[in-house]
């Protein structure tokens, strides 16, 4: 048996949310000249937790905490987005060889704006939990 990865997982959750379709970056948005989208989402995960299975202890099952950040140039597109994204991972994750919960919406913290970037930016954060065990 091999310890869960946490990368098939996070790959897994960019699928669905580019499905919608949404821009997706992990750890960050791009800095540069290159101009970033209307809206977009930002993936922070965690290194999440192996935990054990049976009594055997096993630890082949996975728990991730992983945020989203919902990113628009309006207050509104950041809920509309945030909104996209709820109803993307409101499904099982695909990950090959798991089997995956549904995404746990943990919430977060409420919108704010972002006045560090031009122009400013609307941003809403929300957590997941993401769960899976050996298939």
């Amino acid at each position: 048996m091999s310890a869960p990865a946490v990368l098939p997982h996070v790959e897994a959750v960019r699928a669905v949310l580019a499905a919608v379709p949404l821009t997706v970056y992990v750890g960050g948005a791009p800095a540069g000249p290159t101009p970033l989208p209307k809206s977009f989402a930002v993936l922070y995960p965690a290194g999440g937790q192996a935990g054990p299975v049976s009594l055997a202890d096993e630890r082949t099952a996975l728990d991730v905490l992983l945020q989203v950040t919902y990113v628009a140039t309006t207050p509104e597109g950041a809920l509309g987005t945030a909104d996209r994204g709820r109803v993307a991972l409101a499904g099982p994750l695909t990950v090959d060889g798991r089997v995956c919960w549904r995404p746990e919406e943990l919430g977060g913290p409420p919108l704010a704006r972002d006045d560090d970037v031009t122009p400013p930016l609307y941003y809403l954060p929300v957590q997941y939990r993401i769960r899976s065990i050996i298939a």
